[in-house]
């Protein structure tokens, strides 16, 4: 192989190293991103669970509040 073989494989090398770096990193930023819209979506779910069962409470009534059967 001659040196300006070389030195173009080596240019083509470097290039696709180069666009690469620049992948990973717009990678990297967008599962950071979509890590805190996940978090988001979770406080979310969770305000709304805790808003729910404010809203309608279970028709269970706890066992202090049952009247004891007939038989007591």
């Amino acid at each position: 192989m001659s040196n300006n073989d070389l030195e173009t494989r080596l240019d083509e090398l470097e290039t696709r190293l180069a666009f690469q770096d620049d992948l990973i990193n717009t990678l990297s930023e967008q599962v950071a991103k979509q890590e805190m819209d996940i978090r988001e979506l979770w406080e979310a779910k969770r305000l709304l669970n805790q808003q729910l069962k404010e809203v309608s409470p279970s028709n269970i009534k706890r066992e202090e509040e049952e009247t004891p059967p007939p038989h007591y």
